[in-house]
């Protein structure tokens, strides 16, 4: 949201509030709106530009939004809550910065050098939310679903057990049985 004539245009439904805060990059993106929510599949190595609210008018401070965006497992995403197992990921509170909007960026990598980074696995969705800050007027809750489409090329693949986010919680998962099996024979001989 580049500028805005008053608050009172501030995110009226979800639906236009993920469109303004979100920008993708990448050959093969889709962003889809679906049940008031977004969903966007994307592939390994591509990108996800979030551009925070900006006004380049004067407004009260109060008047202008702040978000944090947490990403959450699939149990925070429904109920829309970041205390199920959630982290912050990003803040977007400054709304009147003079350089501009604030823009962060998450890239759909397997593996990353980073200590905050995060890696993505083909075939699995992420879940991000946002809130507003505590002393802040509540806003809407906005919810994205992120799929990353699994790939042809079995390189991509986790060869040992891997941990997903599901309905139930965090579960174990093993690509294959017989994996599951020479992992267990495995350990019982050493």
């Amino acid at each position: 949201m580049r500028s805005r004539e008053s608050a009172s245009t501030a995110f009226r439904s979800q639906r236009a509030s993920w469109r303004s805060m979100l920008a993708c990059a990448g050959p093969h993106l889709n962003l889809r709106f679906h049940h008031g929510d977004y969903t966007v599949d994307v592939s390994i190595n591509d990108y996800l530009d979030i551009y925070c609210p900006h006004y380049e008018i004067s407004l009260p401070s109060d008047r202008m939004e702040r978000y944090i965006l947490y990403m959450v497992n699939y149990d925070g995403h429904a109920t829309c809550d970041h205390r199920q197992k959630g982290f912050k990921r990003w803040e977007c509170n400054r709304p009147d910065s003079p350089n501009g909007p604030l823009k962060f960026s998450e890239k759909f990598q397997l593996f990353t050098p980073f200590s905050l980074g995060f890696e993505f696995r083909p075939g699995h969705e992420y879940y991000y939310i946002s809130s507003t800050p505590p002393n802040l007027v509540d806003k809407p809750c906005l919810r994205l679903k992120v799929y990353v489409r699994p790939t042809n090329d079995s390189l991509y693949e986790s060869p040992e057990p891997i941990f997903t986010s599901n309905n139930s919680g965090l579960s174990l998962r093993v690509p294959h049985p017989s994996l599951g099996f020479l992992l267990f024979w495995t350990i019982i001989v050493l």
